[in-house]
């Protein structure tokens, strides 16, 4: 597969938000690649470029509360490399540039609606074709990227306390997406499917990676999800020692690093250069292994 990455930048709108989102595809090229410059960050692809290959395997990256799909550019390059189509998008209502809808039950909704979505606008594109297959989908999600991943896949959330403080427990409308063939839930935030049976409807197979030392979704979040999984579906549990709640985030560039920013941060001595060289690998084969 070749080791270049190209880019195509897309707007789709979503009817009920009435809102653009910003979509990015990275996936393999033949193409020369070169620098190019996205907010803060500086990635090395080929804009607009061919894709390369045929019925590759199709790969959604769900960000984190109020963030941004680039915090995950790491792990979206290195699937592109590994043979992906990788589609990430900015949920507009609970991004880094627009967080008027975090923490309500609307942006629960909107979430899986958004991937869905998009899947449909990079299906029907003339861009990817045959390049892309999209009977074999995976989704990675961060934080609540996870939750989002879980209810697209066919997970069955309810509202909690923090959501709704009167009405707990009441059914959360999602919508699913066809042929989920793989997720990885990385820190995931889960308390929407704590009650037995929540997951029982999904059935695809799911490596998910949970911080030690995360004190924004703590372990009892993984526990949820082991704790309502359906026996028949695989479930790859590993827990990072030493890792945080961002640690599963791409490193960021020197001058984003700092005590003001905590998504720069990482427990003491924990290494996220060097974890995420082992993660990514991770990821692409698990999802190379499963798609």
């Amino acid at each position: 597969m070749s080791s270049a990455v190209g880019c195509r930048a897309h707007s789709v709108h979503v009817v009920v938000q009435n809102v653009q989102l910003p979509v990015w595809v990275l996936y393999p090229t033949e193409a020369t690649a070169a620098a190019q410059t996205f907010g803060p960050y500086t990635l090395d692809v080929a804009m607009d470029a061919p894709v390369a290959g045929l019925g590759l395997p199709v790969v959604l990256i769900s960000h984190g509360n109020n963030g941004s799909p680039w915090t995950h550019r790491g792990t979206a390059m290195h699937l592109a490399r590994a043979g992906h189509v990788v589609v990430m998008m900015e949920h507009i209502g609970n991004s880094r540039s627009d967080g008027s809808l975090a923490g309500t039950v609307d942006i629960l909704t909107h979430r899986p609606r958004h991937l869905r979505e998009v899947l449909q606008f990079v299906r029907d594109h003339g861009a990817y074709d045959t390049h892309a297959d999209f009977t074999r989908v995976g989704i990675v999600g961060h934080s609540i990227g996870a939750y989002t991943a879980l209810a697209a896949a066919g997970g069955r959330p309810v509202t909690t306390q923090y959501d709704i403080p009167t009405g707990k427990g009441e059914p959360v409308p999602v919508e699913t997406l066809d042929f989920i063939r793989a997720l990885v839930l990385m820190a995931p935030a889960a308390g929407w499917f704590a009650p037995p049976g929540s997951l029982a409807d999904v059935q695809a197979p799911t490596l998910l990676l949970r911080g030690e030392a995360d004190m924004i979704t703590p372990g009892f979040h993984a526990d949820i999800v082991a704790g309502s999984w359906p026996g028949a579906t695989p479930l790859t549990r590993v827990d990072v020692h030493g890792a945080g709640h961002f640690s599963f985030q791409s490193p960021f560039p020197p001058a984003m690093v700092n005590p003001a920013f905590p998504p720069s941060q990482d427990p003491p001595g924990f290494d996220r250069v060097s974890y995420h060289e082992q993660m990514n690998a991770q990821i692409a084969s698990f999802c190379s292994r499963h798609l």
